[in-house]
This record gives C-alpha cells, sequence and structure tokens, in this order.
C-alpha cells in the first residue's frame, strides 16, 4: 500500500492521510445536501439525485485517487449544477431529462479529448489570468444564488435586484447559519461549513422554521427516477438549442475543472516544471466520473476545490481519497436529517464557498488593461446573466482583442484565436 501510493516519495503516512481523508470529507460534505437541493429546482427527484450524488463522489473520487494517485474528491461541480438548474432549465427552458443527457454527451466528448490528450493540452495554453477569472467569477455567482435562495436579495422592479425582507424566519435563519459558519471559518475549524449548515439545521427544527426529520437514520433512497433517463432521450439531441447546451457544458466544465485540478496540485506540491504530474489520468478521471454521474442522475462532475482542506492537512496521495470516499458511502444511510436542510441553510454554503472562489482574483494581474477588462468583464458577466458560460465567453473573446490592440497579439497562442471564433459564434446564437 506505502510503495502503491509513493508514501516515502511525497514524505506522507497513514495517519497524516487519514485526518487529511477526514478532513476533506468534513469540507466537502454539504455537497450531498446542496446538489439535490439545486438540481430539485430543475424538477429533479431530491431524493434521487441524493444517491446519485453520493455514489458518483465515492466511484469519481476513488478513480481519480486509485488511478492518478491525487489526494482530492470528484463530485458534482457546484459552478454547473447552478448552470444546469438556473441557466439551461429555469432560463433556457430545457427538461431536466434532455439537459442530463446533454451533461451525458459532453462526458464522452469529455473522455475523448482526455484520451488523447487535448484537454491537457489546452489547459497548459490558456492564459493563467483568465483561469484565475474564471474561477473568482464561478465564486461570485454560487454566492448570488445563495443570497437568492435566502430571500436576502430578491427582484425589484427600479434596481432589477435588491434587499429581501431581512425579518423573515428563512432570511434570518439564513443568517444566522452564514454568521456561525463564518465564525467556525476565522477561527480555523475543520469542516466549517458542514458545522456550521449542522448547527443551522438544529438552530431550524428548534424554531419551527424546518421541519423536523421523521427519522435519523434512514433507507438509501431510490435512484429509479434519474438512473439510465440519459439513454432514452438521446434522439432529442439533434437541435441547434442543445448543440448549443453541450457545446457549453463541454467549455464550462473544461475550465472549471482544469482551474480546480491546477489549484489542488499547486498547493500539494505536486506541480513540478510548470507541470502537472499524472494530469492526463486526472482528467480521465473526471471525465468518466461526469459520464457515470449523468447515468445515475447528476449534474458535471469535476475536482473539488475544497479538497484543499484536506491537503493543508497533509493529503498528499490517493489514499486521502480512500478515507473520504469511504466516509461518504457512511453518510449515505442518514439521509433522512440531510433531506431536511433547505435552501435557507444551503445558503451558507454557497456564499462561503463562493468567497473561497473569489480569492482568485489577487492571482490576476491587475496592471495591464488588456489583462484586466477580460478578467473583469469574465468575472462580472457570470452573476449579472446568471450564466457562467456567458463571463467565459466574454472573457475569452475580448482577451484576444485586447492583446492585438496592445501589439501583443504574438503572445496570444493559436488556441486562443480558435476558442475567440467559438465563443464568438455562441454569442451569435444565443
Amino acid at each position: 500500500m506505502r510503495r502503491f501510493f509513493a508514501f516515502q516519495e511525497r514524505n506522507t503516512s497513514y495517519k497524516q492521510e487519514t485526518i487529511a481523508g477526514i478532513t476533506t470529507f468534513l469540507s466537502m460534505a454539504y455537497i450531498l445536501i446542496v446538489n439535490p437541493a439545486i438540481l430539485s429546482q430543475a424538477g429533479m427527484d431530491k431524493g434521487a439525485v441524493f444517491t446519485a450524488t453520493a455514489l458518483t463522489a465515492i466511484i469519481g473520487t476513488l478513480i481519480i485517487g486509485l488511478f492518478a494517485n491525487y489526494p482530492v474528491v470528484i463530485a458534482p461541480s457546484m459552478g454547473l449544477n447552478s448552470f444546469f438548474t438556473f441557466t439551461v432549465c429555469q432560463a433556457m427552458g430545457i427538461p431536466w431529462e434532455i439537459a442530463l443527457t446533454g451533461v451525458f454527451v459532453s462526458g464522452v466528448l469529455f473522455l475523448l479529448l482526455s484520451l488523447l490528450k487535448i484537454r491537457e493540452m489546452i489547459i497548459n495554453m490558456i492564459p493563467q489570468d483568465l483561469k484565475h477569472a474564471i474561477a473568482a467569477g464561478i465564486g461570485f455567482f454560487i454566492a448570488f444564488i445563495g443570497l437568492k435562495n435566502a430571500g436576502i436579495i430578491t427582484a425589484n422592479g427600479g434596481t432589477i435586484i435588491g434587499l429581501g425582507d431581512l425579518a423573515t424566519p428563512e432570511a434570518l435563519l439564513a443568517l444566522f447559519g452564514f454568521g456561525v459558519t463564518y465564525l467556525l471559518f476565522v477561527r480555523g475549524v475543520n469542516g466549517g461549513i458542514f458545522l456550521g449548515m449542522g448547527i443551522a439545521t438544529i438552530a431550524g427544527i428548534a424554531t419551527g422554521v424546518i421541519e423536523k426529520p421523521a427519522a435519523f437514520i434512514g433507507s438509501i433512497p431510490s435512484l429509479k427516477p434519474t438512473f439510465g433517463v440519459v439513454f432514452s432521450h438521446l434522439h432529442e439531441l439533434w437541435t441547434p438549442e442543445i448543440f448549443a447546451v453541450i457545446f457549453t457544458f463541454l467549455f464550462v466544465a473544461f475550465f472549471d475543472t482544469a482551474g480546480a485540478l491546477i489549484a489542488v496540485a499547486s498547493q500539494a506540491g505536486l506541480v513540478k516544471d510548470n507541470k502537472i504530474p499524472n494530469a492526463g489520468r486526472a482528467l480521465v478521471s473526471d471525465s468518466a466520473a461526469t459520464i457515470i454521474g449523468s447515468i445515475l442522475g447528476t449534474s458535471t462532475t469535476a475536482t473539488m476545490i475544497e479538497s484543499n482542506a484536506g491537503i493543508a492537512a497533509g493529503g498528499r496521495t490517493g489514499f486521502t481519497s480512500l478515507i473520504t470516499a469511504a466516509l461518504i458511502f457512511l453518510s449515505m444511510f442518514f439521509s433522512p436529517v440531510l433531506s431536511a436542510i433547505t435552501g435557507e441553510i444551503t445558503a451558507a454554503a454557497l456564499m462561503i464557498v463562493g468567497a473561497l472562489m473569489a480569492m482568485e482574483v489577487k492571482k490576476i494581474n491587475w496592471k495591464n488593461p488588456e489583462i484586466v477588462i477580460p478578467c473583469f468583464m469574465t468575472i462580472l458577466m457570470m452573476p449579472l446573466s446568471s450564466s457562467v458560460a456567458t463571463g467565459i465567453a466574454a472573457g475569452f473573446i475580448l482577451y484576444p482583442i485586447g492583446m492585438i490592440v496592445a501589439g501583443k497579439g504574438r503572445d496570444v497562442h493559436p488556441v486562443m484565436y480558435i476558442l475567440f471564433l467559438a465563443f464568438l459564434a455562441y454569442f451569435l446564437y444565443m
């Protein structure tokens, strides 16, 4: 086991890896609650999505741990589940069954691109500043979703959006949960998001804002409402609108995963000579998880940035992932408790995770306008348009133009010009 995971080479131990695995689980366990809550708003069965989320996280995490020896978790992406629900299903009016089929097809394309090492090649060609802007923009977007779900931010006829009624029980509970989670984070408590949500849930049940769960331990919800749905809707994908959705899933998931993978690999000290070891295997693992997840019944997966918590605790190998996967499996038997957690509870997680992702802005070069403006528009357009893809498209269109005008067109990799044309076509179609 030590040789398989290269304990000696990465200067780690069973104890260190186990503590890291527990820390990672405490930091990412909220996804088991938040993902069903978000996807259920697209019309999906909440119980089935819970089981699909857990199984996908278990399988994806085991694959990347054993196949790529990475101390990270693969689970449904927080940014992409919001895109799935609020942009594809709600804004575009596409039924969740067809949207999920789009996720499946994009996963297959991901796998092909990964096996051909095209994803790995493109990751190394994208300007670092835009990578940071994408991660930060997704953070602002999901934080905005959390504020909206809690009723803290609402629609306003005069200013489009405005402050909601903070005196409502739901808003007060969300603010309480956010405050508790914030304090735990400031104190450096591992698993602050999960603990904060637990405390807020207990407070909600005690005050009657949340209905008390009927049981503590229960059976695992059935996958029947979502399992295998993608295979019966493949014939409905042959429309320009669905092609645009698949294209968007492909691009959004590509850069979401790339940014997270770079972040966790850097923190773990795995980057050598500006290259990520086993990057190809890590990307194949992520692609496989997306395919499996879509079949089970959940949106696109990605490397979870919360894996950094476990890495900070000493995780250096895939053994950390094995521990985390085992804990995710055990958590599946507590679905009655987890299902009682509402949008007011998950709001705190969305806001805190959004803040953590927004920290990427500090890594952007804010001195040159040809870099500042594309990065700024990438970040700004995501929450304002409620679309991750729109933000990415804005940045990738503006960046080559700015560099050419600044006389630096030769510094832009040819792939960026190809992406410029692709995103321009995306904007013209939309």
